[in-house]
Order: structure tokens, then sequence, then C-alpha cells
């Protein structure tokens, strides 16, 4: 098993988001910690069919980061929209 499936392993198989929240936050430095929000929720606009453009000026980042995260979405199969989908029934499951 190569490095990043080790981890992946780990965090599938962890059910206790306090730890893996713990984790990323000593594993990641605080700029990596934004770029990795910042892209998920880029991508959760882009999700919502909001424009490049109105993202890019809420955010804050550039559009060639935006356009990858647009064409990520667009494969078949979309892993983005995959977990996007995960992440929008874990919430209403919480509301």
């Amino acid at each position: 098993m190569n490095r990043f499936r080790e981890i992946a392993a780990v965090l599938a198989d962890t059910d206790d988001e306090k730890l893996i929240e713990r984790f990323l936050s000593s594993f990641l430095t605080p700029k990596e910690l934004n770029e990795l929000s910042l892209r998920w929720e880029l991508v959760k606009m882009l999700d919502r069919g909001m424009t490049q453009r109105k993202i890019a000026e809420r955010l804050g980042i550039s559009l060639c980061k935006i356009t990858r995260g647009s064409r990520e979405l667009k494969k078949n199969p979309s892993y983005f929209k995959l977990m996007i989908d995960r992440f929008y029934e874990l919430r209403s499951k919480r509301e």
C-alpha cells in the first residue's frame, strides 16, 4: 500500500470526526489547511452553479484553481461530486 493510500485507509476507518479534524490540523500547516478548505468551498460553489468569476471574486482565488475544480466535477465518475453528495446527505441527517 502506498503512503497516500495508508492515510486514506486510516481516515476511512475512523468514525471520530474530532480525531480526524485534530489529525489534519496537526498534519497540515495552517496554509495547507486554508488551501484545502478553499478548494472544498469552491467545489461546493461550482456544484451549486455559481460562476467561476463570482467564485474567484468571493474567495480571492485564481480562475486556474477554479477551472481545475470545474473539470474534476465534470469527470465521469467525479469523485468531487461523490464527496459533495455525501456531504449534503450527512448535513441533512444532522439537521
